[in-house]
């Protein structure tokens, strides 16, 4: 399947390490398969500038920083790793983008086919039918968005 001008179509999926995101990503390269797309596994990491210490805010280091980059692609890289059979056609590529997941999964989808993400990550309202960033997907969306639903009791 083409999409504009000739290119590849493209399937993006939200990865944050959670089960939902693993069965998202697993059914994303199913599809491709189907349809001749590449999948691009995305994930963000934010954080807040500053720690609390005893009773005053201490500002993160360099190094922290760049620990929360390199722990994120370790999880996407994981997440393909683990969800994605070795002996799998479909190219499978990774990004890893710092700010919002929600804003950062938009981003990635413009110009995609699809976005798919998990029904919930590790977000704190874990018994919402939807998390907050594939809720705000859905509406958002340059694209279709499918959610898929992790397995009963899974988080």
């Amino acid at each position: 399947m083409s999409g504009p001008q000739g290119t590849q179509s493209r399937i993006v999926v939200g990865v944050d390490g959670s089960e939902p995101s693993r069965e998202a990503l697993r059914w994303a390269v199913r599809q491709a398969g189907l349809t001749g797309a590449t999948v691009e596994a995305v994930i963000a990491w934010h954080f807040f500038p500053y720690i609390a210490a005893g009773y005053a805010w201490a500002p993160l280091a360099a190094m922290e920083v760049a620990t929360f980059a390199e722990t994120a692609q370790k999880v996407v890289t994981d997440a393909v790793s683990s969800a994605v059979d070795p002996a799998s056609t479909v190219p499978v590529t990774t990004k890893v983008a710092e700010g919002n997941s929600a804003q950062a999964l938009l981003d990635a989808a413009s110009g995609a086919e699809l976005l798919v993400v998990g029904s919930r990550g590790h977000g704190g309202f874990t018994e919402a039918l939807l998390g907050s960033v594939s809720q705000h997907c859905v509406h958002h969306a340059p694209c279709p968005v499918v959610i898929i639903r992790g397995k009963a009791g899974s988080r």
